[in-house]
């Protein structure tokens, strides 16, 4: 068997729930379109990376058990071996370390393996594949763990950030690669300002690239509590797993760490936020749902049911989002807090079926 340049692995158990109430437990923000092209994330995110791949045969996915039938609805031509469901959801690294397990088996240790969130948009596709030949080629080289850094073009206080440190050379066509001075979880926007400033921090993707080999070699002394009970039980070691992002478990801990500060047009589409960021032109309002508003400014509303009206009047910088029998309104500036309200809704048993 013949070994990928570099083998897609696609992370597809997330919830989505700042999407709410358009994400649903059975319908999360991979399976929706929302960047007005009529596919899901998940199916974007597929067709991008299967050219990357050579074909379907070389493309993973990782989801949840109650989403595994969606993923197959959504791409019927992943292979069934090649779909990997976890019994229960314990984070980034479970999944990460697992899927580097399975594909090391059928591949080998120098397999190197991409990790690409499902919900991701990517404006430049061309430059987006010439970075990961770059990755790959870093990878390879330097025995890497390679993670994408975003240049960040405004001081978000919703992401992580990274610390680019010496700068160890160029890869593929020309990118520059540099060792990771350190990860910084979600900083207030102040330290944002500062590090951007520096022109030395990077957004923190979630995407990553490495071969199989040395990623196990690393989670076995950073992470063993994980990497010893599937080497020993496979997924059936999952209910005894801890639940730690792979960024904690791995990358904040690793010598091996190094960031390609990349720009290919990226948005993580964590909230409704982001819709108006890809979708906003010139008119004061992003409508996806028929609307009539007087005084009505910065606001974008979206209807799953197109005979819906919504009606405003003297609203600003709003959130208004029509999905059934639920209706959500939220100040833009607020929509972090959705995941709050949605604790209040699972706790209520009258309540429950609407998530």
């Amino acid at each position: 068997m013949s070994i990928p340049s570099l083998v897609p692995v696609i992370l597809a158990g997330g919830k989505g729930e700042r999407f709410w109430p358009l994400s649903r437990r059975n319908r999360p923000k991979q399976f929706l379109s929302l960047d007005g092209s009529g596919r899901s994330l998940l199916q974007a995110t597929a067709e991008r990376l299967l050219a990357i791949a050579g074909g379907w045969e070389d493309v993973w996915v990782v989801t949840a058990s109650h989403l595994a039938n969606g993923v197959r609805e959504q791409l019927p031509n992943l292979p069934e071996a090649n779909l990997l469901v976890e019994p229960e959801g314990r984070d980034t690294a479970p999944a990460v370390a697992w899927s580097t397990l399975e594909i090391s088996q059928r591949y080998g240790r120098d397999a190197v393996l991409g990790f690409f969130p499902a919900d991701h948009w990517i404006a430049d596709e061309t430059t987006f594949n010439a970075t990961l030949a770059a990755a790959a080629d870093l990878a390879t080289q330097e025995a890497a763990i390679v993670t994408l850094g975003i240049a960040p073009n405004y001081p978000s206080s919703g992401y992580g950030y990274i610390q680019q440190g010496k700068e160890v050379g160029k890869y593929g066509a020309g990118v520059a690669a540099y060792r990771v001075d350190r990860f910084t979880e979600k900083p207030d926007r102040s330290t944002a300002e500062q590090f951007l400033a520096t022109g030395k921090f990077s957004w923190n993707s979630g995407m990553f690239v490495f071969q199989a080999g040395v990623a196990l070699d690393e989670l076995l002394v950073y992470a063993p509590e994980i990497l010893g009970p599937l080497e020993e039980q496979g997924v059936a070691a999952y209910p005894t797993l801890p639940k730690k992002s792979i960024d904690y478990a791995l990358m904040e801990k690793t010598q091996q760490a190094y960031v390609l500060p990349v720009a290919f047009g990226w948005d993580d589409l964590g909230d409704w936020n982001a819709i108006e960021r890809l979708l906003k032109g010139e008119d004061p309002n992003v409508e996806l749902a028929r609307h009539i508003g007087l005084d009505t400014q910065g606001a974008l509303f979206y209807a799953t049911d197109n005979d819906d009206l919504i009606v405003t009047i003297g609203l600003e910088d709003t959130v208004i989002v029509r999905d059934g029998k639920v209706t959500l309104i939220v100040k833009k500036d607020r929509t972090q807090e959705i995941k709050s309200v949605l604790k209040e809704i699972q706790a209520d048993p009258n309540l429950k079926h609407l998530l």
